[in-house]
């Protein structure tokens, strides 16, 4: 017989796998369009499976739609297919944005995104209600309507969404798809979300985006359920900080960051001073703002002191080789974010390259820049978002049954860690020469479907994880005796 604390612990163990195949089994199987869960591409304005790559306009830093994300909807009868961003620091949805109220790659894009014509459907209708919103950059006047919306990837036609319609817009090169909270918190309708769950449309109201990396130019987003093949390793639970209790007492999705650090590959981690402090995960913004001292701090440790005459900082091109990480540490999780991906790259000739962090007076959010290094959910539910390490090994979204599944889930890409790859030494202003190896987080031979870790080891299913713990508990006997 095993040692009474041998016992335990394989009991232990067998408790905790049980508990989690439990949570896991609440995942209902995801087929080519799962029920009790939408799943939609969101694509970068720059990937030409679905924008045209004949812009005829060179993209330059003053244009914004080369870096923002994009979901497609189908609007009324018979469906119009309009793209808008992805924004979930607001609350509405609007489009029909001024395309001559932008110039240059915007008004291209914004040309190419589709519009809505109301007259041509047969299922519209007038609230005859109008407003300004405002953004942290531009603003639209619109009209509120009523239409259906049906969406790729769902049988499902939501009828009656309220949304709006631009009379005028200014610095606005797409309509704007707004997930934050809706009715009774910051709208005074049911918005998009609102409605997906009170159509049934979804079992939570909750949601999870995957932007997917620069060279992707693609990403997901599953509303009411969770794509394990984006992450490894558990979600981690953040409670979003009530609006009464937040920095400009709005409701958007505040969560506490413990920390800021940079790991480069010539010397070891290093944090930054007065990086804790309270963010906002903001997917319409490109960049991630910062206070003034601390992006300066990020700033001089990729080799520049000063902004240029537009506030952004320009470096080096060559960082986006160099193997190194920037750091964001909140309660229990810590996202790397690689060098490549917090650098935007215009093209040109040569390119220009610029830190993805821009210094604000006002609040700190974490933007795109930070966003596509992560795998969020955001669970309007519970408030909370439950974040890791974003990873890719597939596609194998499904529904979730009720927003407490997520505590157990695992990520089926294994443990996902730094983002540091490679082993090329790099010589950049301010960081030295070094070099550094690892895995790649998103490389894995793990399958799609749910993995629990053991150790090192990925088991894919009940009887062979209950073996492995078998196995466990006699080898930890045969060691006691």
């Amino acid at each position: 017989m095993a040692p009474p604390s041998i016992l335990s612990l394989f009991v232990l163990l067998l408790a905790i796998c049980c508990g989690r195949a439990a949570a896991q089994s609440q995942l209902i199987p995801s087929p080519s369009h799962p029920e009790g869960c939408i799943h939609l591409p969101i694509v970068h304005s720059t990937n030409v499976n679905y924008f045209s790559s004949k812009r005829g306009v060179q993209l330059q830093l003053a244009n914004r739609s080369d870096v923002a994300y994009y979901a497609q909807l189908s609007i009324g009868t018979p469906p119009q297919s309009v793209f808008v961003q992805l924004d979930t620091g607001s609350f509405e949805l609007w489009v029909n944005p001024d395309c001559t109220a932008v110039s240059g790659g915007d008004a291209a894009f914004c040309e190419r995104a589709g519009r809505y014509d109301s007259t041509k459907s047969t299922t519209v209708g007038s609230l005859g209600t109008t407003r300004t919103l405002r953004y942290g950059i531009g603003s639209a006047n619109i009209s509120y309507v009523t239409d259906i919306i049906s969406l790729a990837g769902s049988t499902t036609a939501l009828k009656g969404v309220q949304f709006g319609v631009a009379t005028a817009s200014e610095d606005a090169f797409s309509g704007i798809l707004g997930i934050g909270y809706g009715k009774g918190i910051a709208t005074t309708y049911p918005n998009f979300v609102d409605q997906l769950a009170a159509q049934n449309a979804t079992n939570v109201k909750a949601y999870t985006l995957a932007l997917g990396s620069k060279e992707a130019q693609e990403g997901v987003i599953v509303f009411g359920g969770v794509d394990t093949s984006k992450f490894g390793g558990p979600l981690v639970k953040l409670p979003i900080i009530s609006p009464d209790k937040s920095p400009d007492l709005v409701p958007r999705f505040w969560v506490d960051m413990e920390s800021i650090s940079i790991s480069p590959p010539s010397r070891e981690t290093r944090v930054y001073a007065d990086s804790k402090l309270p963010v906002f995960l903001d997917s319409g913004s490109t960049m991630t703002l910062l206070p003034p001292n601390l992006t300066a701090a990020i700033a001089t440790d990729f080799g520049i002191t000063a902004t240029d005459t537009n506030g952004f900082f320009r470096i080096d091109c060559g960082l986006t080789n160099v193997k190194g990480t920037v750091d964001f540490a909140f309660a229990g999780v810590k996202i790397k974010v690689p060098y490549k991906e917090l650098i935007r790259e215009v093209p040109g000739s040569p390119p220009s390259c610029f830190l993805g962090i821009t210094p604000s007076t006002n609040f700190a959010l974490l933007g795109d820049t930070f966003l596509r290094s992560a795998y969020a959910v955001f669970d309007l539910e519970t408030n909370s978002v439950w974040m890791t390490q974003a990873a890719n090994c597939g596609s194998t979204p499904a529904a979730l049954s009720k927003a407490s599944d997520l505590s157990a889930l695992v990520g089926a890409c294994g443990t996902a860690g730094s983002a540091v790859t490679g082993g090329s030494s790099v010589s950049v202003p301010g960081l030295g020469t070094g070099s550094a190896t690892g895995t790649p987080a998103g490389t894995s031979s793990t399958g799609g479907g749910v993995a629990v870790a053991l150790g090192t080891r990925s088991v894919q299913n009940g009887l062979g994880l209950i073996w492995t713990l078998v196995v466990v508990a006699t080898i930890a006997a045969r060691n006691w005796t």
